[in-house]
């Protein structure tokens, strides 16, 4: 496949250049030029702005069901978990394969390419296991395959649930380490799939067995990523029961690397960010979720200072929108700092592309350049939000304007996913309407 862009970013500081040429061989982009001011014979033009595809670095698909049904109640996370727990207790392979599906086609329909699904609603609704193990996990796994996108699908480590769990943290349990380990073992990855790793948190998997998930992940170049300091609890009732963070004890226990993500990463300590950074490890913030659940404003800027990569995620799929992810970044650090400027146009986006593929195991994607993955997203700048904004500009004037409605056109693999703002294979709005009747109490 040939596509003639009328302006794309190449993923650097500079301008979108104009009149670009990627020509796509398989699953990969085999060259990129510029400067060419007609369409090749037989080329799909693409106009507007064309950036690499995006990656939704943290998701859990089955919450897409709680939109509209949680944001206006009183409380905290912890209210808010209550209600997830309910959702959760009312899921079956198939009832999570067709929530998935609906949702990473709206996630496609937003320019997503790529989701990391932080996985682990495993087993029945009594906490036994499931004929196939992995029935769960493989449901999400195809529902990623039917709605076109790539997926890394971090299955989870998540052994208990505290001195009285919910009856429905049943579901998420495996015995122990190696129990966990030995289920995830027979997941197989695939063309646009790799299973990575994740350590629920440290409130849910005890160090030793952190230690032994890391080791997993090592062992098969994995990803891992971790819940880490979400909320002030979270950090108490590890000094108080280990006397550290939990950041300490993932670097303890040797989960700290250039492979780890600390996903929210919301309370951490200037010794954690040291160590996170000394690791080289990346940090997904989530900023529409932590919004929505009160979680607070991350420290975005003290954690790229420091050295750690950030990528973003939409967690509870409150709501799709990658940009407003991406200019959160930002945005939140202007109502917590009071000052302007901490981060360019272009560092946002590649927090949404690039780094975002890194972290979850896909570092040739989230660019557009030879032998990248040929994923990428049209956006229309004809529109409202967009019009008036100077072609040099397009970058900014996206990251801090543009919206999911923008995206035009999505290619995953050198096929087309979305064109003209319609999935090519689903019905999205019926998709999503139908899966959420399905588990709504």
């Amino acid at each position: 496949m040939i596509l003639w862009c009328e302006r794309a970013w190449l993923g650097d500081d500079n301008p979108p250049a104009s009149g670009v040429v990627i020509e796509c061989e398989a699953e990969q982009i085999r060259s990129v030029s510029t400067g060419v001011g007609r369409p090749p014979s037989g080329a799909e033009r693409l106009s507007g702005l064309v950036i690499p595809g995006i990656a939704n670095a943290h998701s859990h698909a089955f919450q897409r069901a709680l939109r509209g049904r949680t944001h206006v109640a009183t409380g905290s996370f912890w209210t808010w978990r209550r209600q997830m727990y309910e959702l959760a207790g009312r899921l079956d392979p198939d009832t999570m394969f067709a929530l998935a599906r609906a949702c990473f086609a709206e996630m496609a329909l937003a320019g997503v390419t790529l989701v990391g699904e932080f996985h682990y609603v495993h087993h029945g609704p009594d906490g036994v296991a499931y004929e196939d193990p992995n029935a769960m996990g493989i449901a999400v796994i195809r529902a990623a395959q039917e709605a076109g996108v790539r997926i890394t699908l971090l299955d989870t480590c998540y052994l208990h649930g505290g001195i009285e769990p919910d009856p429905v943290q049943r579901r998420f349990f495996d015995p122990d380490a190696d129990a966990w380990a030995a289920r995830v073992g027979a997941l197989r990855p695939g063309a646009r799939v790799k299973v990575g790793a994740a350590i629920h948190s440290m409130r849910a998997v005890q160090p030793e067995s952190a230690a032994a998930v890391a080791t997993w992940a090592e062992g098969r170049s994995a990803p891992l990523h971790a819940h880490v300091s979400e909320q002030p609890a979270e950090n108490e009732a590890c000094i108080e029961v280990y006397g550290a963070t939990p950041t300490a004890l993932l670097h303890y226990d040797g989960a700290l690397s250039e492979r780890f993500t600390a996903v929210h990463a919301t309370h951490v300590t200037d010794e954690d960010i040291q160590l996170l950074a000394d690791a080289g490890a990346s940090c997904c913030l989530c900023p529409t979720t932590e919004r929505d659940l009160a979680d607070g404003i991350g420290p975005a800027a003290r954690l790229r200072d420091a050295g750690c990569g950030l990528a973003l995620g939409s967690d509870s799929n409150a709501i799709i929108e990658p940009f407003e992810e991406s200019r959160a970044l930002e945005l939140d650090e202007r109502l917590a700092s009071g000052r302007r400027g901490a981060f360019t146009g272009s560092e946002l986006l590649r927090a949404a592309t690039a780094a975002g593929y890194e972290s979850l195991g896909w570092p040739s994607g989230g660019t557009l350049r030879e032998g990248a993955l040929a994923d990428l997203v049209a956006l229309d700048n004809g529109g409202v939000r967009l019009a008036g904004i100077p072609p040099q500009a397009l970058v900014d004037g996206v990251v801090f304007a543009g919206a999911a409605a923008d995206v035009r056109d999505v290619v995953v693999g050198g096929e087309f996913i979305v064109r003209d703002r319609e999935h090519a294979r689903l019905d999205v709005k019926r998709e999503l309407a139908d899966s959420i009747a399905a588990v709504s109490g």
